[in-house]
């Protein structure tokens, strides 16, 4: 009989954090989901509010659960990477003292992101890896979150005996709220506005971009992933790519959002065309859609990260993850890339976040 297994979902309000906890709970799994604050709840997850940064007092919250699986999927954004290195491998280290501090955990997972190839915010893209990127890739030169995350993660394995993995996720496409990191629900919101403006729905990012074959993450693939490599022998101790397994263009696909949301696809514009100072006045637009549809009373600005979908969109590298290293392992699902799209739309559109 298998022990029972109980997961606490660190970054539980985030996209990939939400998905996780969703797929665990789906599969039988008694689930904490841990956040600073509260925010959309979960149901059947049990909700503990804490700040992983600091160490005080976090382990009465989480050293007395059981906890025999940790899923860590939160980071948080300082000034200049060398600030980002010493906070966020920080709070994987509280927060995998506190665990450990009663039970030892079985398994620990740690979400990062193609950072990992591409370089930290103030190297972004500068001298990335080759593509396709493969788990094999040497870390590259210079200060990098991601790396001190890991290092924290592995030294923590050293100490407490659990075995480990690492997911590496391209831009996360899926279900979550008020999240900085949602190309998704940004683009969802864009084209709403355009619709409802009789603006020009056009491509924001960069030629390299909008031409180039790239590929994103369905959150719910990373869900699987992460469940997968938090039971299965050929999991342990390993660091794996988290993609839909399919590449695309933009070009191609910005044609296909446009057609669901019934917009002209113009093309692309004679100039880079940002989304952030083309969204200053966002809020006031939307806050009249609210009123005529009926939808929840959320500010634009509390659904889209015009920021960081504009620094996707417009980077100048080609970006995409090579999966061989999981197939062979025997993780096989896949994700159409157009569907990761639309099955968000439609949910977005049935719980009134967007008009229809």
């Amino acid at each position: 009989m298998t022990a029972p297994r109980k997961a606490l979902v660190v970054g539980v309000t985030g996209i990939s954090g939400n998905n996780i906890a969703r797929e665990l709970v789906a599969q039988g799994w008694t689930v904490y989901g841990l956040s600073r604050t509260p925010g959309k709840e979960i149901a059947e997850v049990h909700h503990v509010y804490a700040d992983v940064s600091n160490p005080e007092g976090l382990t009465e919250k989480i050293g007395n659960l059981g906890i025999t699986h940790l899923f860590f999927c939160t980071w948080s954004r300082h000034a200049t990477e060398a600030e980002n290195c010493v906070a966020n491998k920080a709070m994987v280290e509280n927060t995998l003292e506190a665990v450990n501090s009663q039970t030892p955990l079985t398994h620990a997972l740690l979400v990062t992101g193609l950072k990992h190839y591409l370089g930290s915010f103030e190297e972004y893209g500068k001298n990335p890896a080759d593509t396709p990127f493969h788990e094999s890739e040497a870390r590259l030169p210079g200060l990098n979150f991601y790396y001190d995350q890991e290092d924290a993660l592995f030294a923590g394995a050293e100490k407490y005996g659990y075995t480990w993995s690492v997911h590496r996720p391209h831009t996360m496409i899926g279900y979550a709220l008020g999240n900085v990191m949602n190309m998704g629900v940004t683009l969802a919101v864009y084209a709403s506005l355009c619709r409802a403006t009789g603006t020009p729905f056009v491509f924001p990012g960069s030629p390299e971009q909008y031409n180039g074959v790239t590929d994103v993450t369905d959150s719910r693939i990373l869900a699987k992933h992460a469940l997968w490599s938090s039971t299965s022998e050929q999991g342990r101790n390993q660091a794996f790519n988290t993609v839909n397994g399919e590449v695309f263009r933009w070009r191609h696909l910005w044609r296909e959002i446009a057609d669901y949301f019934g917009l002209e696809d113009p093309g692309y514009p004679e100039q880079l065309s940002p989304l952030e100072p083309r969204m200053a006045e966002a809020d006031s637009v939307w806050a009249s859609l609210v009123a005529e549809h009926g939808l929840q009373p959320l500010t634009a600005s509390e659904l889209a990260s015009w920021w960081h979908t504009d620094a996707d969109l417009g980077r100048t590298s080609e970006t995409f993850a090579d999966m061989s290293k999981s197939r062979e392992a025997g993780f096989l699902e896949y994700q159409t890339t157009l569907t990761s799209f639309t099955d968000l739309f439609d949910r977005l559109r049935a719980e009134k976040i967007i008009p229809n």
